[in-house]
């Protein structure tokens, strides 16, 4: 770079290299490639360093070092209240852990840190993996798939219960469930921690599977190493093969382990559990009491429609009214007959009439009234003659009268134009 005075211009050789960038966009270009997958979701052990704990905001601010081969290397930390507030201990320097989260690029310092969001003790982040590796696993096997799942019988009978056999879970499952809905509880007896316990809960599962209408599966609560042989795949597995429907209640309402996963409903607690394994007595006469008054009212409301039918019909039945509806009808016939007759007599004076007048017009066309008028028919050869021009001198003719006939021979014919 050269200056002159005032002012500095670039030689040929860096002005070759590109434009110059503003340190924003510098920022800009360092957080994008911080956005690498392999960056964000990431599990990282190191050993705590500078660890302080901010009180007024509840973040926590440290750095993960690790030295190895004589060389070290820093990571710079910073876990905001809300997962601090998840913490089962409190770290400190020189304490060996595992954090989960993500590397972002922090402009106003130019520098990347760790986001974490989860800190575990070194020694349980290896059984934290192991239990995220066997989640993934199972969960591709479809131990975990909602269709598989069954619903709870309504009014189970035997209730199986797999915890130990001295703790106070069982205790407070019996309380409950003789409270609400008195059955038999069946227990299969178990460790429900330790080394092998994964094994026995798996055999205290299979030997009560088939046996009972359902399964509880319980235990109070504990650490997460407490826990931890209800996440082995052993355990899961023999759950969601079991022919009976399986309630889990492992630990607090906090405490998920993959044993929850694969029952058919997890509860808070073995308490809750036992409220959901069997019915309220209570609830349930409450609510046959309620049936019972619906159907008292149904029926009392169609008992007194049924009485006001039969009441009904016996007044519409009374031989008073029956008589009275016999002599209404009679009546009524005899006027439909009275009607109908002297409808047909005004009919037939009209057909009367009516003929009489077509037989006087019959009559005015016959022939034989015109004769007795004094007219006469002209016949030749059995044929009325009609016109003068049908005959001539000479012709034989029958004159038929109204009394009597005349042969004549015409002697001369006149016609219209001579007459």
């Amino acid at each position: 770079m050269l200056m002159t005075g005032n002012q500095c211009t670039l030689d040929e050789g860096s002005w070759n290299q590109g434009a110059v960038l503003r340190v924003s966009e510098i920022s800009r270009i360092i957080a994008a490639l911080l956005e690498d997958d392999r960056l964000r979701g990431v599990w990282v052990s190191g050993e705590v360093t500078n660890y302080k704990r901010h009180d007024m905001s509840g973040h926590r601010y440290f750095s993960l070092s690790e030295k190895s081969g004589g060389t070290s290397a820093v990571l710079n930390c910073v876990m905001w209240r809300t997962g601090a507030a998840k913490l089962t201990f409190e770290p400190a320097d020189g304490m060996n852990v595992m954090a989960f989260g993500d590397i972002g690029h922090y402009a106003p310092q130019g520098k990347y840190q760790f986001y974490v969001k989860e800190l575990r003790q070194a020694g349980l982040g290896e059984k934290y993996l192991l239990v995220e590796r066997w989640k993934r696993e199972l969960e591709a096997e479809g131990v975990f798939a909602p269709e598989r799942k069954v619903r709870l019988p309504p009014f189970p009978r035997r209730v199986g219960v797999v915890t130990s056999g001295t703790g106070a879970v069982l205790h407070d499952i019996r309380n409950v469930i003789a409270r609400r809905y008195p059955v038999e509880i069946v227990l299969s007896p178990t460790a429900v921690q330790g080394d092998g316990a994964h094994q026995e809960i798996t055999d205290a599962i299979r030997r009560i599977d088939g046996c009972v209408d359902v399964i509880i599966i319980a235990r109070g609560g504990g650490s997460f190493e407490d826990l931890f042989p209800f996440n082995h795949p052993d355990v899961v597995r023999t759950i969601a093969s079991c022919r009976t429907p399986v309630i889990s209640a492992i630990g607090h309402e906090v405490d998920v382990t993959l044993a929850d996963f694969a029952a058919d409903i997890r509860a808070p607690t073995p308490s809750a559990a036992a409220e959901l394994a069997v019915p309220d007595r209570a609830a349930l006469f409450e609510e046959l009491s309620a049936s019972r008054r619906k159907m008292r009212g149904q029926i009392e409301a169609r008992l007194v429609r049924a009485c006001e039918t039969v009441r009904d019909l016996r007044e519409r039945l009374h031989p008073r009214k029956i008589l009275r509806k016999i002599a209404d009808r009679r009546e009524y016939a005899d006027s439909l007959v009275e009607q109908l007759g002297r409808s047909y007599r005004s009919r037939l004076e009209r057909e009367r009439l009516g003929i009489g007048r077509l037989s006087a017009i019959i009559e005015g066309y016959n022939p034989v009234r015109t004769l007795e008028r004094g007219y006469c028919l002209a016949v030749r050869n059995g044929g009325i003659v009609r016109s003068a021009g049908l005959i001539k001198p000479d012709d034989s003719l029958s004159l038929k009268f109204s009394d009597g006939s005349a042969e004549v021979n015409v002697r001369k014919v006149k016609y219209g134009k001579d007459v």
